[in-house]
């Protein structure tokens, strides 16, 4: 009977201080400057390489660059919009969320705004 409590009393500690643990994220970091991000959908690795300065990302992915008006929500989340829309899939907003960071990378996930669906993927400061 007293093993059992005092079981008992050690997994509730682990438990409570597990459940407080939050990941820190230090979003003001990634606010500015040259990234290069990998996404997985369906089994198919993207990759491309951004600049973002204020309230403008420009990003190119293979051949095609593209410039996106930034909107921060709060200091981990925001909301891409193409400035210049070449079909009605780039007409839709972006809303990216920061999940967690480390020294020089963020994990993030997306969707488009109104949509359920969210992908995530990775991006990394190299300047």
């Amino acid at each position: 009977m007293r093993n059992k409590l005092i079981y008992t009393l050690i997994f509730s500690c682990i438990l409570l201080f597990t459940a407080c643990y939050e990941q820190a994220r230090d979003c003001e970091t990634f606010k500015n400057g040259v990234f290069e991000s990998q996404v997985i959908i369906d089994n198919v690795v993207y990759k491309s390489k951004f600049k973002r300065v204020n309230n403008l990302q420009v990003e190119t992915y293979e051949t095609i660059t593209d410039s996106a008006s930034v909107r921060w929500i709060n200091p981990c989340e925001f909301i891409l919009s193409t400035i210049k829309p070449r079909n009605k899939s780039e007409e839709k907003p972006v809303h990216i969320k920061i999940l967690t960071t480390s020294e020089d990378a963020y994990t993030f996930e997306f969707n488009y705004v109104g949509e359920t669906l969210k992908q995530t993927g990775v991006a990394k400061k190299i300047n």
